[in-house]
């Protein structure tokens, strides 16, 4: 089997810690993998397939000889670099939001688009972590019974954040917990103990921009302009996996059993939804786990036509590294590696 030389652009945070633990597990066809960080972690050493590395700097670092790049370094990063590596000749996966809408970049779910892989030029994106769970599952039932409308309510970790929201999250659940004034950083309320409705910034139009990539990347990715998207997302308590309450209306009515079945046999979804054993998803299920998991599979009451579910998946794995792998997996399985250039 023909092996590939790999970069990990953003390989000491969340996203590239478990980029390294993704390609490992899944025995990628890697010859090599440099790691690319900023300059307060070069120098650093990190195991990667069983091999001691040394976290270069990315901006002194040349991508030459690299043959896919996984990016997670945040958007500006990737406006400045993911150019210069697929100049390079590399094909760059980016995590950030910095290319997901651009018309001449593929926005890839591989559940659901594949097939736009083979149009990039060299930069595939990929989407937002709670867009990803959620077209994993609707996509099997769109295929079967075209959606009309989404209403979708995240309840996002706080892990979507980094490690420094993760760290603020323990430390004031003690301090709560200890009788003490909570001071946040991180976010702009304490987010132990309390729900916040607000990720990422607000727009003129009163949505977040989270909110709003919902919205854009479930039509890109989808193929699917039509289709109404309405989405509120707020951050939990949680450390890892997001959970969503997905309200979808359907062209023609819909059972919730006929949707247990397409699902059940949907590539990457796993169904847990038995009320009577109050067996249904949940974030610590996820956690650490490729699937994205459905259930709650009801009617909708209100919509002849709307069922109702509850997805939860992990996000800094499916909603982030193992997507942007899959992706590389797929160019190289199907020859789609050198795309349309």
């Amino acid at each position: 089997m023909k092996q590939y030389n790999v970069a990990i652009v953003g390989a000491t945070g969340m996203v590239g810690h478990e980029f390294i633990k993704v390609l490992e597990q899944r025995r990628f066809p890697a010859l090599s993998v440099r790691l690319l960080a900023s300059d307060r972690s070069a120098g650093k050493k990190m195991r990667v397939l069983n091999r001691e590395v040394t976290v270069e700097e990315t901006a002194t670092a040349s991508f030459q000889g690299v043959d896919i790049a996984l990016f997670s370094a945040g958007a500006d990063q990737s406006r400045l670099y993911a150019p210069k590596a697929a100049q390079a000749g590399a094909v760059v996966v980016d995590n950030s939001a910095a290319w997901r809408m651009d018309p001449t970049v593929p926005l890839v779910v591989p559940e659901v688009n594949v097939d736009d892989i083979k149009t990039h030029k060299g930069i595939i994106a990929n989407p937002n972590c709670s867009t990803i769970q959620m077209v994993v599952a609707l996509y099997p039932l769109h295929k079967v019974n075209p959606i009309k409308r989404i209403v979708v309510t995240t309840y996002q970790s706080v892990s979507g954040t980094g490690l420094a929201a993760l760290d603020e999250l323990a430390t004031q659940s003690r301090q709560v917990l200890d009788g003490q004034t909570t001071k946040p950083a991180v976010y702009p309320h304490q987010i132990a103990f309390d729900v916040l409705p607000e990720i990422d910034v607000f727009l003129d139009n009163g949505y977040t921009k989270e909110e709003w990539k919902m919205v854009e990347e479930t039509h890109k990715i989808m193929h699917a302009p039509q289709i109404a998207v309405s989405a509120t997302c707020a951050r939990v308590p949680v450390f890892i996996g997001h959970s969503e309450s997905v309200n979808v209306e359907f062209s023609q009515p819909i059972t919730p059993e006929e949707a247990r079945r397409i699902l059940s046999r949907a590539p990457g979804v796993s169904v847990i939804d038995d009320p009577a054993t109050h067996a249904y998803p949940r974030a610590t299920i996820a956690a650490g786990t490729d699937l994205t998991y459905v259930g709650r599979v009801r009617r909708d009451v209100s919509c002849p036509n709307g069922l109702v579910f509850w997805v939860v998946a992990d996000n800094i794995r499916k909603g982030a590294a193992l997507n942007a792998v899959q992706i590389a997996e797929e160019m190289i399985n199907r020859g789609w590696l050198n795309g349309s250039k």
